[in-house]
């Protein structure tokens, strides 16, 4: 009887409990064992684990974060600390090692492709959906959701005191979550890395709203581009040269982006990427990673997203261009 594991490895993301019960269940079904690792890497190094069944993933699906915990491993970097993870997954008799994890996690584990000849199979999760290779990762329509309506509060605020207000969302390297968060809530100014705003764009875009009737404005900022408590004051002063703006104020969304119940979108990929990861596996593949394009799952080399940065459409960026005016 094969026997694979599974860790939850990176930042947490709704959707990696759906895909541990997806990979668990499917498993199962083909007649293969499963235990996971606790604490993603580290578990892998501190022999840390459980046995899964399909009973044990019951009742995980709506849950956001994941049971089987992650964390932040250096020592995994070490190559003898390599060698006891490798030893670790042998003496289980461990068959192939599925991590649910993005860019790092991927590199990481290749690292055991490469040294030891060890099958890796990824599957695909980050908030940020920066990952190349893959059109979507899990958790990213949840953190819009989440965003979306945090916004909307905030936006009943701003529009009541005829304020302008910077909402700073997650997003260090990467513009997605900004980008797609403005589209959706109707952002006067997205700021992203990929193509940031210089400082008087954003201050003419609020005098030219203001000019048309304009009484309230929300700018949306990636982590990435600027801080919301540094850049608030700056659009304030710029302002003041151009007549009474009033306040900037901000507020930073932070941690509440990678938690909550994950939604059906990302319950319906995290169980369709695992149900496909583990029949692929069956089928004799290894060292892959699951991706979505154009709408179908496919499986990919591990190492396509190393070294490659993943940039929003430009099109998109237009469209939320084009909505603002």
């Amino acid at each position: 009887m094969k026997k694979i594991a599974i860790i939850t490895s990176g930042g947490d993301a709704p959707g990696l409990n759906a895909a541990i019960r997806a990979v668990v269940r499917t498993a199962n079904y083909y007649n293969i064992q499963v235990i996971g690792f606790k604490r993603g890497l580290k578990g892998l190094i501190e022999n840390e684990f459980i046995p899964l069944d399909a009973r044990v993933v019951s009742g995980f699906l709506d849950k956001g974060g994941t049971f089987l915990l992650t964390a932040r491993e250096n020592r995994f970097y070490q190559y003898e600390y390599r060698k006891i993870a490798i030893e670790n997954l042998k003496k289980h008799n461990i068959d192939a090692l599925f991590v649910i994890g993005g860019n790092g996690s991927f590199q990481a584990a290749n690292l055991l492709v490469k040294e030891f000849n060890f099958p890796v199979i990824g599957i695909p999760k980050t908030i940020d959906n920066d990952t190349y290779g893959t059109d979507y990762t899990i958790g990213f329509d949840t953190c819009i959701n989440t965003n979306v309506e945090a916004i909307e509060k905030i936006k009943d605020t701003t529009m009541s005191h005829e304020r302008i207000f910077i909402v700073e969302v997650m997003g260090r390297k990467s513009g997605f979550i900004a980008l797609e968060t403005g589209i959706a809530t109707g952002a006067d100014v997205i700021l992203i890395p990929e193509y940031p705003f210089p400082l008087h764009v954003i201050v003419d875009t609020i005098i030219e709203g203001k000019k048309r009737g304009k009484n309230f404005f929300v700018i949306i900022l990636a982590e990435g581009v600027a801080k919301a408590q540094e850049l608030a004051p700056l659009v304030e002063r710029e302002l003041s040269k151009h007549g009474n703006f009033g306040e900037v104020r901000y507020s930073v969304l932070g941690y509440i982006q990678r938690g909550g119940s994950p939604s059906a979108y990302d319950r319906l990929i995290a169980s369709r990427f695992g149900v496909f990861a583990v029949e692929h596996y069956i089928k004799g593949n290894i060292n892959f990673m699951v991706a979505l394009e154009k709408g179908e799952i496919l499986a990919k080399p591990l190492n396509v997203s190393f070294g490659k940065i993943k940039k929003p459409d430009l099109k998109q960026f237009e469209v939320a261009n084009i909505l603002s005016t």
